[in-house]
């Protein structure tokens, strides 16, 4: 490889394109507003990117297959209303582990969400926007009628509690970005499904040459897809406390924003699990800085779709 080549590669690479857009932004930001590089708003960034990397580590899974879940956020939304349904029925509070019991729960109806939107889109070979986008509004619709479209509030403070709680220390959010990228990361590069995952996105034809099932493969990481939705949606539920029936209106499309800013490839069989870390900081760094300064939430909608068609254009220029 020439010095011109490696260079080309080197500035094209996402991780470092993300991580030089979150220290520019870090540099104008702390000296716009001083509170940008105190404790507390560091702390408060890194919580908030806990939340929106375990969503796009979510959306991530379907990307890597050159797929989409639209349902995403609708996932969300009806995972906190179950979880919390649950939570405040006599039959869970009678059940002896009413955390546990909702928390199963919970999961199993994101898990149901993502077998229903794997089966169609690897069965029927259906275009995944279109599927998904259907099985959004199904899954909306059935939030808001299992809620009757109100907050179901009254959630044991225990469960409450857990978004409060500190290991070690540190706080438990902080734990789970570190927990879920290594969990992405021992999925996608020590499995044997991880690896098919790759090269199933990366070029169908010949997975299926190579012996892969990719249909299974495929149906798979929608139902991987969902479950991270799913562990997302119980942990936000704790934090606001309360079963949300729109919790998760604008989480699909900041999800995908995340994971292609820190380098997942719309192309398909291209990424890491640190792309979704380094997607879900950068655009939380943006939002956060953003308000720090005062500048009108339309704009910071503005600068966000820039920094998502300048990734999708490296992303191009790498294919």
């Amino acid at each position: 490889m020439t010095t011109m080549q490696m260079t080309r590669s080197f500035f094209l690479n996402s991780a470092v394109v993300g991580l030089v857009m979150i220290a520019l932004l870090l540099a104008g930001f702390s000296a716009a507003s001083p509170q940008m590089l105190t404790k507390g708003n560091i702390y408060n960034i890194l919580v908030q990117s806990s939340y929106l990397m375990i969503f796009a580590s979510a959306q991530s899974m379907v990307l890597l297959t050159r797929g989409y879940d639209l349902s995403l956020g609708n996932t969300v939304s009806l995972v906190s209303v179950i979880t919390a349904m649950v939570l405040v029925s006599p039959w869970g509070q009678a059940a002896g582990a009413p955390i546990l019991l909702a928390a199963l729960c919970g999961l199993g109806a994101a898990v149901l969400i993502g077998g229903l939107n794997g089966t169609l889109v690897a069965a029927t070979g259906l275009n995944p926007f279109i599927v998904t986008l259907g099985t959004m509004y199904i899954v909306q619709a059935l939030g808001s009628t299992v809620s009757g479209g109100f907050p179901v509030s009254g959630v044991p403070a225990q469960f409450m509690a857990l978004s409060r709680l500190d290991v070690l220390g540190v706080p438990v959010q902080i734990w789970t970005l570190g927990l879920a990228t290594l969990a992405l990361h021992m999925l996608l590069k020590w499995s044997v499904y991880g690896r098919s995952l790759y090269l199933v996105g990366a070029n169908p034809t010949a997975a299926t040459t190579a012996g892969v099932k990719t249909r299974m493969v495929t149906a798979m990481a929608y139902v991987c897809c969902s479950a991270f939705a799913g562990l997302g949606a119980i942990l936000l539920t704790a934090r606001t406390g309360s079963g949300e029936p729109t919790l998760g209106a604008n989480l699909t499309l900041e999800a995908i924003a995340a994971a292609v800013v820190g380098g997942i490839s719309t192309q398909g069989g291209r990424g890491g699990a640190v792309a979704p870390l380094i997607g879900a900081v950068l655009i939380t760094l943006l939002s956060n800085g953003m308000d720090l300064v005062q500048i009108d939430g339309y704009v910071q909608q503005i600068c966000l779709g820039m920094i998502i068609l300048i990734a999708l254009t490296l992303d191009r220029f790498r294919r």
